[in-house]
């Protein structure tokens, strides 16, 4: 595409809109470069301004040609895509008016390595953007909200609030490993109730709720979903509902029916470097108690203890 000249074709409000049309393009044997066209600010209060599709001068029409020729198509498919996440919409109290930016927050790498199409996009740079923007509005909470906390006192209140047994608990009271969207190999290794899976997809839609509806929506979002949490670490409530060390509570139930004592084992590791999750099995002897994963191997054994 470098030696000719590149054409916008297609322009849209909605990123999956432009996303099912490249699809259409690439079938039909065009290639198109996509274009977020986000706002000029650092914090939008509206979201994302919207997507161009561009594509080599010379297949310009033929483009336009097939984008106009299947327009009942794409509207039928982004309706389809309303309704099929309505149900989602309505467990995370958040109305989305791009549902595609829920679809990719709900799309797991596996799913997207799957898809041969080249229409269909993971989470992980919306899992990227999301863990900023939660870090950005619980760290101005507990900034207003605890003012006679010292600076150590706030980060490990933060470090609470965003960990992924936290995340993980409002993603599964959500419901969200219900909806994930996962290859099916994911799917047969049980992806949907993996904890840090979870919490990765809760990330992205926070970030998904952020580039719909810009700060004022993820402020509200985040307040929702985080006030009980947020009350009870000024209280100092939430450390014994988050840091349950199950490893002790494993190793003393096994101790007193003399079964020996239980052996963590890592047994994988996967994503970016600044994003690495760790799988590790607890046993006796021989056998498998429990498996989890974690951002690291102490809390993959955590999660491998509490399973078992």
């Amino acid at each position: 595409m470098t030696t000719s000249k590149i054409v916008v074709v297609f322009q849209t409000q909605s990123a999956i809109e432009a996303d099912v049309v490249r699809g259409l393009l690439r079938t039909r044997g065009i290639e198109a470069i996509t274009s977020i066209d986000a706002p000029q600010t650092i914090f939008p209060l509206g979201g994302l301004s919207g997507a161009s599709l561009a594509v080599r001068s010379e297949e310009a029409d033929r483009a336009r040609e097939l984008i106009e020729e299947f327009r009942p198509e794409v509207s039928l498919e982004l309706t389809s895509i309303r309704d099929e996440f309505r149900s989602v919409e309505g467990a995370i109290a958040y109305r989305f008016s791009d549902p595609g930016l829920l679809e990719h927050a709900l799309t797991h790498r596996s799913r997207a390595h799957e898809d041969a199409s080249g229409g269909v996009r993971d989470n992980e740079s919306l899992e990227f953007l999301g863990d900023a923007v939660l870090g950005l509005i619980i760290a101005d909470r507990l900034f207003r909200e605890c003012p006679e906390w010292n600076e150590g006192q706030k980060s490990k209140a933060k470090a609470m609030l965003v960990s992924t047994t936290a995340l993980a608990r409002i993603g599964e009271q959500v419901g969200l490993g219900e909806h994930l969207l996962l290859g099916r190999g994911e799917e047969k290794t049980g992806g949907r109730r993996k904890r840090s899976l979870i919490a990765d997809t809760f990330e992205a839609v926070v970030a998904a709720v952020y580039l719909d509806g810009g700060i004022k929506a993820a402020d509200q979002f985040i307040e929702r979903w985080f006030r009980e949490s947020l009350d009870a670490v000024r209280q100092g409530e939430l450390a014994a509902g988050l840091q349950t060390d199950y490893k002790s509570a494993l190793q003393e139930s096994m101790q007193a029916r003399e079964l020996g004592l239980p052996r963590y084992r890592l047994v994988g590791e996967a994503g970016p470097p600044h994003r690495r999750v760790f799988t590790s099995e607890v046993v006796a002897g021989e056998r498998k108690l429990g498996k989890g994963d974690g951002r690291s191997k102490k809390e993959s054994e955590q999660q491998a203890a509490q399973q078992a």
